[in-house]
């Protein structure tokens, strides 16, 4: 295969951005908000059901002050028909001395309710402030969640613009190169993950190898406008002004 020096070393050119459109694709998997930003949406679903578990059970315990509520009412009402009739003297004295009786029992009764009541009410605060705490904690997820999608945002859409500014230099590069020698390059490329390499003091700058007398002499005899190819690693070898031949 032909092809002018020139050309040859366009291939380090267009290696470089390969490897520059490798080394930003990885930032735009890799950004540190993305981490974040998949933790949080993760916890979304536990924040959301914390807040409603604590608002069902303030609005179980809500029901419950309503009842305690009623029983109080319903005794506080018994008890002042009582003390009408007893106040209004009316029945026998066996009567009367009952409704004194029945007076005490509901005062009793009343007392122990509102002790429940007070209890429930106290339990609706707590509930009340666990739910405040709860959508607190939600809604502060949210606003950060907000932010670091923006600020990804940002980062991704600066790196896509560089990219699509590296991709466009890298097809007026293949644009530039023959077929043949972009089929060879993309072929190793794939294989080795670089396609080209420069030759440096003897040495492919691909694997890294020093090359041995045998293909340093074929190499140093072969045209300038040969393409020529590590016998390790099989990419395509550019030579240069400190290729030590």
């Amino acid at each position: 295969m032909k092809a002018s020096p020139q050309m040859q070393a366009r291939l380090l050119e267009l290696q470089q951005l390969d490897t520059t459109l490798a080394q930003l694709d990885h930032r735009l998997k890799s950004l540190p908000e993305q981490v974040d930003i998949t933790r949080m949406e993760g916890e979304q679903g536990g924040l959301e059901a914390d807040v409603v578990r604590t608002g069902t059970e303030v609005s179980d315990l809500e029901r419950e002050v309503a009842k305690a509520e009623a029983a109080v009412q319903q005794v506080r009402d018994r008890a002042a028909r009582d003390r009408q009739r007893l106040e209004a003297g009316t029945g026998s004295a066996k009567d009367l001395q009952g409704l004194q009786h029945e007076l005490e029992s509901l005062a009793r009764r009343q007392g122990v309710l509102e002790d429940e009541e007070l209890e429930v009410m106290e339990r609706v605060e707590q509930a009340q402030a666990a739910e405040q705490a709860a959508t607190t904690a939600r809604d502060e997820h949210a606003t950060r969640l907000g932010e670091l999608r923006e600020v990804r945002d940002e980062k991704s859409a600066a790196i896509t613009a560089e990219r699509e500014e590296v991709a466009a230099g890298r097809e007026a590069i293949v644009d530039d190169l023959a077929d043949d020698l972009v089929a060879l390059y993309e072929r190793m490329r794939a294989q080795t993950g670089s396609g080209a390499a420069p030759l440096q003091q003897r040495r492919c700058g691909g694997c890294r190898l020093e090359l041995n007398a045998v293909d340093l002499g074929r190499i140093k005899a072969a045209p300038e406008d040969e393409v020529v190819r590590c016998e390790e690693c099989g990419r395509i070898l550019v030579r240069t002004a400190e290729s030590g031949l």
